[in-house]
């Protein structure tokens, strides 16, 4: 009889070996390590190199690309991840800061993308002269321009309505501002984070056609993407390569949700404010794939107890008082009458400086006339945003109380939200002029095609947040029907509801400008509005009227907001709030 010996390995030396997760995990890391090195390589090349490359319509330069655009949204949002967390915490916890961010914020979403890269494209090439990746920055910029509002704005809200309780928590466990941000503000913020980083990065696939082709003087620098073999595709009016970027858009974005999203969604789960564990949490493969590996777990773990440690340092950091903190005093109550007239004078110059320029280069004639077309472009976002409301808010509830029909709705909607809206006007052009319809009705909807999703995805994250306390409280006192949702679920999701409607108003103004005034081939329809001015003076290249009708639609944007959503957000803050 043999004996077999078996050599012994100590447990210390086995997590030090790699398991069958491991090899899986391993080709996938290494694989997106190359895609992400093969893609960055050619932003160092000269940018001459572009025009002996022109865009092809050959799909198998499709792949190429999509990792070429896939990067740059990728970088924007990491850009808009940063912004959101600076400047929404000191427009929240600071008031005086607050009084100047909020309406910049305003204003800053009703810009229209175009306008970012008319002023901004010079400046980016001249960092990096004779260079791509100064054509670059300036794509990634013009992303950045249509990802970041909308993640501010939800960090903004999440910040403002903490519950009273945790604070009191946090104040008792004598956690420093930078302690309180890390351990308590942020995890609070995550699950509407996360759902309005899914709408961003969607939407940021309606301007790659944009910022892709960057026109500098006479010049135009075409960058290889989507966006660009799109615009070909469209100027050419070949069907076929529009349908191969459909392929590629859907792709990508199942990429995008399986490796990213689903995974975020899955780890912020944690992070939900409730007692009792939800019957249903969501799940990412992905997630479970790297939890049950050992190299790279031991691989990660340094860089987990950094971070851990990061957070828990006492920084002697203080940030700006919250707007409910504590009573003013008298010298806070002077600062305030000296910041109020540094604001007035700074708007009173500002209204001046436009003004003059206005009356001496326009006329107050033809300012009028704007401000009617604005009022008509008002009434149509009003109507266009109540109608999406009503349609999305029961099916976002429907979505974000049921973890397993969020996880297959959420890759359908993030196509939907990423489409092209653009791709679809050739269609309502024919449907129009061949019934012989009123562009002034029949376009309206163009409007909302891409922004009314900023309302889905904001109310599925406020019911995916929802604690599911207060659902079984109310499972318990038999509340249905219409009184579930007056007094359960409504208030629940209005913070997150108010967000999105506030980003989806903002963005709707903006589609204006290609949604009034639409054309296909010979066939040119637009309709009377705001919009349908500015993208006619854009045509005419009246730079004056430009500027006159942007100035009209962000002073209709921020006075709709100061006077509708802001006094609907103090309710949400005051009495909303989950104590």
């Amino acid at each position: 009889m043999t004996t077999v010996i078996r050599p012994f390995i100590p447990a210390t030396a086995k997590r030090l070996l790699p398991n069958r997760w491991d090899l899986i995990a391993f080709p996938l890391i290494l694989g997106f390590l190359l895609f992400a090195t093969t893609g960055i390589e050619g932003t160092w090349a000269p940018i001459s190199a572009l025009q002996t490359e022109p865009i092809s319509l050959d799909a198998a330069n499709l792949p190429e690309y999509a990792l070429r655009t896939t990067l740059r949204m990728l970088a924007a949002m990491i850009a808009s991840i940063v912004f959101t967390l600076v400047y929404g915490t000191l427009a929240a916890k600071s008031r005086r800061a607050g009084q100047l961010l909020v309406p910049i914020l305003d204003i800053l979403q009703s810009v229209p993308v175009l306008g970012y890269i008319s002023f901004t494209v010079t400046f980016f090439l001249a960092l990096f002269p004779g260079r791509v990746l100064g054509a670059e920055f300036a794509a990634i910029f013009a992303i950045f321009t249509s990802q970041a509002w909308n993640m501010t704005f939800s960090f903004y809200q999440s910040l403002r309505t903490v519950p009273n309780d945790l604070k009191e928590v946090s104040q008792n466990l004598r956690l420093s501002g930078w302690q309180k941000f890390w351990k308590l503000e942020v995890p609070f913020s995550m699950p509407g984070m996360i759902w309005n980083m899914m709408m961003s990065m969607s939407g940021g696939w309606f301007f790659v056609v944009a910022s892709e082709a960057i026109t500098v003087g006479d010049k135009t620098v075409t960058l290889p993407g989507v966006g660009s073999y799109l615009a070909m595709a469209i100027s050419h009016k070949d069907l076929t390569a529009v349908g191969w970027v459909i392929l590629t858009m859907t792709v990508v974005i199942i990429i995008y949700d399986q490796f990213l999203f689903r995974p975020l969604v899955a780890w912020a789960d944690k992070f939900r404010l409730e007692d009792t564990m939800s019957q249903a949490a969501p799940e990412s493969w992905v997630l479970n794939l790297i939890q049950r590996t050992r190299i790279i777990q031991q691989l990660l773990r340094p860089f987990g107890k950094l971070l851990k440690k990061l957070a828990r340092m006492r920084l002697n950091i203080t940030l700006p008082r919250a707007i409910h903190s504590a009573p003013h005093s008298g010298v806070s109550r002077g600062l305030d009458i000296v910041w109020g007239g540094v604001m007035v004078l700074l708007c009173g110059y500002v209204s001046w400086k436009l003004y003059s320029f206005i009356s001496s280069e326009v006329g107050l004639g033809e300012t009028f006339k704007v401000i009617g077309l604005g009022f008509i472009t008002l009434i149509r976002v009003t109507l266009l945003i109540a109608l999406a409301s009503i349609v999305w808010v029961p099916l976002g509830v429907l979505i974000g109380l049921r973890p397993r029909l969020a996880e297959m709705i959420q890759p359908v909607a993030q196509f939907l939200a990423a489409f092209p809206a653009n791709l679809l006007f050739p269609v309502f052009v024919v449907f129009i002029v061949h019934f012989k319809l009123n562009p002034d009705i029949w376009l309206s909807p163009l409007i909302v095609l891409g922004t009314q999703w900023y309302i889905l995805f904001n109310v599925v994250a406020g019911a995916s947040a929802f604690p599911n306390d207060f659902r079984e409280a109310a499972a318990n006192f038999h509340i249905k029907g219409w009184q579930w949702w007056k007094q359960v679920m409504l208030p629940g999701i209005f913070p997150y509801y108010i967000t999105g409607a506030i980003t989806a108003s903002g963005g709707a103004w903006n589609a204006s400008i290609v949604s009034e005034m639409v054309s296909w081939g010979d066939d040119k329809l637009a309709a009377h509005g705001l919009g349908a001015y500015i993208a006619q003076m854009t045509a005419a290249g009246d730079f004056p009227k430009i500027l006159l009708g942007i100035c009209v639609m962000s002073l209709f944007v921020v006075l709709f907001n100061r006077l509708l959503w802001r006094p609907l957000y103090a309710i949400a803050e005051n009495k909303l709030r989950l104590n």
